[in-house]
C-alpha cells in the first residue's frame, strides 16, 4: 500500500486554477461522493451562476475538475486514507480547496 502524500491534492488543485484563472476567480462550490462501494465518482453538485457553469462546460474546467476528484477518490482508497467517498470543492478568488467529509454528509449520499 502506498504512502499518502498530503500535498498531492493540493498541488494538483493549484495546477488546474493556474490553467483555468477566470473560473476559480469565480465563487463556487462542487459537493461530490462515491458510491460505497466504489471507489469512483459516482455524483457531484455544483453551485455556481450560470454563466460560470456555462464557461466551466465549454472551456473543460468542469471535465478536469471531475477527472480529478475521481482521482482523488481512487488515490485515497489506495491508501486506506479516510475520509475518502465525499466532500466539497470550493473556488473563490483565485483559489482553490477540498474538503473531506465524514461518509453520509452530503445529500447526495443520501439518493
Amino acid at each position: 500500500m502506498p504512502n499518502f502524500d498530503q500535498n498531492f491534492e493540493a498541488t494538483r488543485l493549484t495546477m488546474l486554477a493556474k490553467q483555468y484563472p477566470e473560473i476559480v476567480k469565480a465563487t463556487g462550490e462542487v459537493i461530490f461522493c462515491a458510491e460505497d462501494n466504489e471507489s469512483r465518482l459516482s455524483g457531484t453538485r455544483w453551485t455556481v451562476a450560470d454563466n460560470i457553469f456555462e464557461q466551466a462546460t465549454k472551456s473543460g474546467f468542469k471535465v478536469h475538475l471531475i477527472e480529478l476528484i475521481d482521482n482523488f477518490i481512487e488515490y485515497r482508497c489506495q491508501c486506506n486514507e479516510l475520509p475518502n467517498k465525499e466532500g466539497v470543492v470550493r473556488f473563490s478568488g483565485g483559489e482553490i480547496s477540498i474538503e473531506w467529509l465524514p461518509d453520509g454528509s452530503t445529500d447526495l449520499s443520501q439518493r
